[in-house]
């Protein structure tokens, strides 16, 4: 086994899984994409195993503190815990994570549930090689008839894989209804958005609709309506949804229909929405901002908050004398911290005082594991405007 010698003071002695190139003193071997490799400090003292790329700027991702190989009883072992952890948290559906990459000791899987139906990405090159071993041990575990291949995210570029869609057991999977927290939506595990919903966000579409009944509501960046569904059906006096998806904007508007809601969809991009009301006086009483991502990396970081200020400044501009704000990020470069100081700096500039009502985060079926920041990459909050004293 290829053995690689990390250097003094890199992340991985403090309780990080990654490697990168910069810190690798010396590369024992020769070692291909793909390959399990050993990994130990300048004293020659074992710090586990670890999966390793060397086209990547992340050379090698620690799955085991000890000697361990990839192998079918590994994925079968490992999935199994997962979905024990799964199971414990007693969610009313079977529709959920079922495996979170590095959370679950599987750098680079990701696992969606939609009962009898699986989605499977394989984010790191080898897991990707091994994502027959994986689909085994899942059949092994549940059974399901069917399991979904979506490989075609944009991370897989930088383990330089190609993007591939298709079944890895039994056969094509129409688009078909899923009720959650008693929304119904129509989901599209092979051409749809990422792997079907936003799993991510149940928890958050509730806990926002709690706010909703009587309340005029905006939800911008509305996706398939998420948000929307839930304020409406929760009770609120109008729903008004946005965005720049057509795709979108027809599915949001068969969800609507499926669940018997009434909900103002208007394709147009989001900023140019809230640019447009602010300036005209537009006026909600509860606002939802969900955009995506803005930033993949560090160095477009700056672009990306000066764009999460604008949407903040616009919005506050727009709520009622006492109205809401529910805002979120879901870019990890983007910290928590800086979502606040974008809703601070917002704040003053719109001439708006705000007090916080809620902190908002990933269901739990996407665990955080405190010393690998990334697995935490969801972040909101709920604000409140306040009279000026």
């Amino acid at each position: 086994m290829t053995t690689l010698i990390i250097k003094p003071r890199a992340r991985i002695f403090h309780g990080h899984d990654w490697v990168y190139s910069t810190e690798i003193q010396k590369v024992a071997g020769e070692a291909v994409a793909g390959d399990v490799v050993a990994l130990k400090d300048h004293r020659n003292r074992p710090l586990g195993t670890a999966i390793y790329n060397p086209h990547s700027q992340i050379v090698a991702r620690r799955f085991s503190r000890r000697k361990q190989d990839l192998d079918a009883d590994f994925f079968f072992r490992r999935l199994e815990r997962a979905l024990s952890v799964r199971e414990a948290m007693h969610f009313p559906e079977p529709v959920y994570r079922l495996a979170w990459s590095e959370a679950d000791g599987l750098p680079g899987v990701i696992v969606d549930r939609y009962g009898d139906l699986l989605v499977v990405q394989t984010l790191t090159a080898a897991m990707d090689q091994r994502r027959h071993l994986i689909s085994d041990a899942l059949r092994q575990l549940l059974n399901p008839t069917g399991i979904v291949e979506r490989n075609d995210s944009s991370i897989r570029v930088a383990e330089q894989l190609p993007p591939r869609v298709g079944m890895l057991h039994g056969d094509e999977v129409a688009p078909f209804n899923v009720e959650v927290a008693g929304i119904r939506q129509k989901v599209d595990l092979l051409t749809g958005q990422k792997t079907g919903l936003y799993l991510d966000q149940i928890d958050n579409y509730a806990a926002v609709a709690r706010l909703a009944p009587g309340r005029r509501v905006l939800d911008c960046f509305c996706n398939q309506g998420g948000f929307a569904l839930h304020s409406a059906k929760a009770g609120a006096a109008s729903v008004k949804a946005v965005d720049i998806s057509e795709t979108a904007i027809a599915q949001a508007r068969e969800n609507a229909a499926t669940n018997g809601l009434t909900i103002d969809l208007e394709q147009v991009n989001a900023f140019d929405y809230l640019k447009k009301g602010s300036s005209e006086g537009e006026e909600y009483d509860l606002i939802i901002l969900d955009p995506p991502s803005f930033t993949k990396n560090r160095k477009s970081l700056q672009d990306a908050l000066r764009g999460y200020k604008e949407i903040h400044l616009r919005a506050l501009k727009m709520l009622s004398k006492d109205g809401i704000l529910a805002t979120f990020c879901c870019s990890h470069h983007v910290s928590r911290e800086d979502l606040l100081q974008v809703m601070r700096e917002a704040s003053v500039d719109a001439h708006r005082l705000v007090r916080q009502l809620a902190i908002h985060s990933q269901r739990r079926d996407h665990p955080v594991v405190p010393t690998l920041p990334e697995t935490e990459y969801l972040k909101g909050f709920t604000f409140q405007a306040m009279a000026a004293w």
